[in-house]
């Protein structure tokens, strides 16, 4: 008999430490939350209700009583956080939370996505969990359920503002993919009711969302849908808006290709309006673009060359001489990388000249220093010495680099003994 006993000890002990490691091994919050409901799934009994507010629905006098009371109750919770309190602060946001439910929907989300942020910067994961959750279970409820009774077939109609809160409630707390959904679900209602303007505002949302967590394959499909918008429409300017952020898009995500066609269209349309001030630094991205191509395919060099030379020339007639420079200094370092050095001297030249009519001494001092170098390639010392000294000149009147330009000139100086 003791021994049937020990062995019924033995067994239930073997047993619950079993019990114990897989619930060790599975102490996912996702599984606990199945059988812990969070902080804001149910409302306790609180002194702010009476106890019969869930058999009899509260008035409007008692509502309003209670909106001013959780306001109070919020202030109260900052008041807690700005005092170092935090674990406080939020019970007390916690409280707010579940009872601004009986104020409605959009009111609980507005809340939830207050508090959210608030959570986020304190990077409490838990209440961003607790959060999160609840803000799920309302977006559940919002939507049409599939139902199997053939009485009431017609699904109940979407809450537009409340989807569009439940969007910036999921961005407060840095859940794209939530914010997605209901932004989606956004977009579909408003083209079902074939609300444009909503449509284009929902859809610059889901872009900018895109492009905040660097998505940027689903970003440029949306700027591109909005430029298909924009171009039925007539918009110009909201077409020209569109083609840039797809220029970035296109150069976030390496893909030079596409960002040269964008380019060519915002060039022709600033072409076909007599706008000619923003091409000279349109053509150098375009050349750029076509730089990186080049290093696959090197017969698109040539594509680079003429865009730079480009924006150089419409630069220079525009007095744009900063572009101007920047358009030469690239060209500059194109010839040098081919090991066309006269090529990149006589543009060094044209640099200067760009250079003192825009009155940049640092980047006069600069082009000197390059020509130096120049010249010191193809083994030109005299003149290399001129182009030193002359950077020297400016850079004891700008008091920057003056050792560097002094230890050039010396260094040329012993190799001509």
């Amino acid at each position: 008999m003791l021994r049937r006993f020990s062995i019924i000890v033995s067994t239930f002990i073997f047993w619950h430490l079993c019990s114990s490691v897989t619930l060790a091994q599975t102490k996912d919050p996702n599984q606990l939350d199945k059988f812990l409901p969070g902080p804001l799934e149910v409302i306790t009994p609180d002194p702010l209700l009476r106890p019969s507010f869930e058999k009899q629905p509260l008035t409007l006098e008692e509502l309003q009583k209670l909106e001013t009371a959780l306001d109070e109750l919020n202030q109260e919770a900052a008041a807690t956080l700005q005092a170092g309190d935090k674990v406080t602060a939020f019970e007390i946001w916690n409280r707010e939370l579940r009872l601004r439910r009986l104020l409605g929907s959009i009111a609980e989300v507005e809340a939830l996505s207050r508090v959210g942020a608030i959570a986020w910067n304190q990077n409490d994961r838990a209440e961003i969990q607790y959060i999160t959750q609840r803000l799920q279970v309302i977006q559940k409820q919002a939507l049409p359920q599939k139902t199997s009774s053939k009485k009431d077939s017609t699904p109940k109609p979407v809450d537009l503002d409340l989807m569009r809160s439940l969007g910036q409630a999921y961005q407060n707390l840095r859940v794209p993919k939530l914010a997605l959904e209901a932004y989606n679900q956004v977009l579909a209602l408003v083209r079902q009711q074939q609300d444009s303007t909503a449509e284009v505002e929902t859809l610059q949302t889901i872009g900018e969302l895109h492009l905040s967590w660097f998505d940027y394959p689903q970003a440029a499909a949306t700027y591109e849908e909005l430029l298909g918008l924009a171009t039925v429409k007539g918009d110009g300017l909201s077409e020209v808006a569109y083609l840039k952020k797809l220029v970035y898009t296109y150069e976030q995500g390496k893909q030079p290709q596409k960002s040269i066609n964008v380019l060519g269209k915002l060039v022709e349309i600033f072409t076909n309006e007599n706008n000619l001030t923003q091409i000279p630094v349109l053509k150098i991205a375009i050349a750029t673009n076509y730089e990186t191509i080049a290093q696959e395919n090197p017969s698109l060099l040539q594509a680079a060359f003429d865009n730079y030379q480009e924006a150089y020339t419409i630069a220079w007639q525009l007095q744009q001489y900063v572009t101007a420079s920047e358009a030469l200094q690239k060209l500059i370092t194109l010839y040098r990388s081919q090991g066309q050095i006269e090529a990149a001297l006589q543009t060094s030249q044209i640099l200067v000249a760009t250079e003192e009519l825009s009155t940049d001494f640092y980047g006069l001092m600069q082009a000197y220093d390059q020509i130096g170098k120049l010249y010191l390639e193809s083994k030109q010392y005299p003149q290399a010495l001129t182009a030193f000294e002359k950077g020297l000149e400016l850079a004891q009147q700008l008091k920057h680099q003056e050792a560097y330009f002094k230890e050039q000139i010396e260094t040329l100086a012993k190799a001509n003994r």
